[in-house]
């Protein structure tokens, strides 16, 4: 009896041990479930940021390559703008080259005309009209070498009618036809002031003004002559007949002066004892 009760106590010992173990084993499957569980939401949380992340970074890389795209296509859009911009220019100044190489052609064709019109004068020997239409033939687009020597030809063409002037103007003055005398002789100096007869025919376009009585147009022309020219027997010359002149007009002071500057200057003139004796008869009455 006592075995029995003991076997009975160990039997009870076992079930309440094993309900303890069944216990503890639903406790720890129940704690296990609930990891589980734990770990299946952070697995999930994990997955789905991860999803999110990955989407995000494939979002970024997407616009990200979006953005470099449209930098190189604006890019190669601002270099096309560019290539087709300079293309315009350069036809456009092109167009206008070819615009001005047609226009001097034009031109040049036409200047071409006018010098060859105009040499043909200068073989003619027409002297007026060459010294008349070199203003306009000067205006042309000439070459350096047909413009000076159309400059030359203009030149000699004065030089030789401002002779012929000259020697006409010489010849009415030795026949006494005064008027056409100054006419002439203002003619020579008009073609050419430069030359070497031009104080000579300034000297004596002062005598033909002398006679016509216009004094006073000859003594601006003689006091130049007087103070500043190359030839001593003109500055002779003008000195004396500046005197004559202004005695004329009874400037009795200033011809006191030009004839003392006279006599002080030109001490060997052939007009010295004129100049003396008009001196002292102004000194005597003036």
């Amino acid at each position: 009896m006592d075995d029995f009760d003991d076997e009975l106590r160990d039997i009870k010992r076992e079930i309440v041990e094993s309900r303890g173990l069944i216990i503890k084993t639903n406790n720890l499957t129940n704690a296990l479930a609930a990891d589980l569980k734990s770990i299946s939401r952070r697995q999930l949380g994990f997955e789905r940021r991860a999803f999110w992340n990955s989407a995000g970074a494939n979002l970024l890389f997407v616009v990200v390559v979006i953005g470099v795209v449209k930098l190189a296509w604006d890019a190669r859009i601002d270099a096309v703008a560019a290539e087709t911009s300079g293309a315009k220019q350069k036809v456009q100044k092109l167009e206008k080259d070819l615009e001005e190489m047609k226009k001097h052609g034009d031109e040049r064709t036409r200047a071409e005309s006018a010098a060859a019109a105009f040499y043909e004068m200068i073989r003619a020997e027409r002297r007026q009209e060459i010294i008349d239409g070199f203003e306009a033939i000067r205006k042309e687009p000439l070459t350096r070498a047909e413009l000076a020597f159309f400059t030359d030809a203009v030149e000699r063409a004065r030089a030789e009618l401002s002779i012929k002037s000259y020697q006409l103007g010489l010849d009415h003055m030795r026949t006494g036809r005064w008027h056409e005398a100054a006419v002439a002789f203002e003619d020579a100096v008009q073609k050419k002031d430069t030359a070497a007869h031009t104080p000579s025919a300034r000297l004596n376009l002062a005598r033909a003004y002398r006679k016509l009585n216009r004094q006073r147009d000859a003594i601006p022309m003689l006091v130049q002559l007087s103070e500043a020219s190359s030839d001593k027997e003109i500055m002779d010359d003008a000195t004396f007949l500046l005197a004559e002149c202004l005695i004329d007009i009874q400037a009795w002071n200033d011809a006191k002066s030009t004839l003392r500057s006279f006599i002080r200057r030109f001490p060997d003139s052939a007009f010295i004892n004129d100049a003396r004796m008009a001196l002292a008869d102004l000194s005597l009455k003036h």
